[in-house]
């Protein structure tokens, strides 16, 4: 009965870190790699910002399939045969030598690299107790945007030793390894992984039925489309993702440009930002779940944080944008990305409050939003620069936060999109969350 907990899901979640930041480092690759290419190819910045955008029409699409995979298949299968996909075509970009066979094996790469958003979420609905959920989000997260912070000097590293090829090839190896380790070593439920123990799945489960016979169905999509506060979660992260991703792919190429940075300088400064935007993340997911325990309500652990995040981004992007030296530039544009840390953590944490047993398909929902940002980000912000000035686009992307927050204000956590049912359920419906939502 004194059992001392296992704590796998800890190592789990390292797991997931890692494969979140390989996938990431895939996305980041292609961005510092973008002036090599360019040169190379004799592509446009239009050029780039459609490659860009391939990838996120096929990542987006995977969104809510993804979700529903994950939901039905579970998530040990579908990371796995993702991870493994979307590997495979990174290695294949360095085989591209046009512009069309680039976009095809960058969509390719987004269709594999769709389901895994959703996916984590499904993992850390079913591994994480009440308490621990927001916590166990900023490890997805984490990884996610602690790929930015050393892909750019890494990438860099190997271009200069190897050519911009062998950045592909690398990371498409790891990523494959990273998908073998998923399925050996995880589960879809605690309690029949062979590395867990009584009472580590006694503390993430407690005695539910769902817990040891999990039942696959479908998500009640009639009822979720005429929620407003399901569409507020993603239209709040169309904003988010898209200011994000305005960051993924054009900052290597904007602090040369329009900061005059070199490619060896233009490495170590395009990491600040997404290195505040790693901290900040983990930071919100071990004060929010303190908080939540401690009996703050959802809405002001998970809605307020989001609204402040943006806010503070939107006024910090745009002293970035008018800033007169570099070294400004560079910090307001830390401020800013690292100030959506507090609004990432939230939008996920909310997906899983709001969703419960159904997080994966509210989450490819919020993701399939924030990537429709994704599609709109490289190309609008290229025709920007182009046409208007790179000072025009980034001012431009501030101001789209200013929709974000009023979405945000539509989002009650507290509100599960699902009926509570009786007993414990493990992911959604816990005594502790109960308290929390009073």
């Amino acid at each position: 009965m004194n059992e001392k907990s296992s704590q796998f899901r800890w190592f789990l979640a390292v797991l997931m870190f890692l494969i979140s930041f390989i996938s990431y480092m895939d996305r980041v690759n292609l961005s510092v790699a973008t002036p090599e290419i360019m040169k190379e190819f004799s592509f446009s910045k239009m050029d780039m910002g459609l490659l860009q955008t391939a990838f996120f029409v096929g990542y987006s699409l995977m969104q809510i399939p993804g979700g529903i995979m994950s939901e039905l298949f579970g998530h040990r299968v579908v990371i796995t045969v993702a991870a493994t996909f979307w590997s495979i075509f990174t290695a294949l970009t360095a085989t591209c030598n046009s512009l069309h066979m680039f976009a095809v094996v960058r969509t390719l790469f987004g269709i594999g690299e769709g389901p895994l958003a959703p996916s984590f979420s499904r993992f850390v609905y079913r591994w994480f107790s009440a308490d621990e959920k927001a916590r166990g989000t900023s490890f997805l997260l984490g990884g996610v945007f602690f790929g930015p912070v050393v892909g750019p000097a890494a990438t860099v590293a190997l271009m200069l030793a190897f050519g911009w090829r062998s950045v592909f090839i690398i990371f498409g190896a790891i990523g494959i390894i990273l998908a073998i380790a998923w399925y050996y070593f995880a589960t879809e439920s605690p309690r029949t992984n062979k590395f867990v123990n009584t009472a580590e799945a006694a503390h993430i489960e407690g005695d539910s039925v769902e817990a040891t016979q999990p039942q696959k169905e479908l998500a009640p999509w009639k009822s979720f489309l005429t929620s407003s506060q399901f569409w507020a979660i993603g239209i709040q992260f169309f904003i988010t993702d898209y200011i994000m991703y305005v960051f993924l792919a054009w900052l290597p190429l904007y602090l040369m440009e329009a900061q005059k940075f070199s490619l060896q300088k233009m490495g170590i400064a395009a990491s600040f930002p997404w290195a505040a935007l790693c901290l900040v993340t983990f930071a919100t997911g071990y004060f929010s779940d303190k908080l939540i325990v401690g009996g703050a309500s959802k809405y002001k652990v998970r809605t307020l944080s989001g609204v402040i995040g943006l806010s503070i981004c939107c006024v910090a992007l745009y002293l970035g944008a008018v800033a007169t030296t570099p070294a400004m530039n560079v910090f307001w544009l830390t401020i800013s990305l690292g100030s959506l840390g507090l609004t990432f953590n939230a939008g996920w944490a909310a997906c899983i409050d709001l969703g419960g047993k159904f997080s994966g398909s509210v989450s490819g929902w919020m993701n399939f939003w924030g990537n429709l940002g994704g599609v709109a980000a490289p190309t609008l912000t290229a025709w920007i620069a182009t046409n208007y000035g790179w000072q025009s686009a980034i001012i431009t992307t501030s101001a789209f936060a200013i929709v974000g927050i009023v979405a945000w204000f539509l989002v009650r956590p507290e509100r599960p999109l699902v009926p509570k049912t009786g007993g414990r359920n493990v992911a959604c419906f816990s005594e502790k969350e109960a308290v929390s939502n009073t």
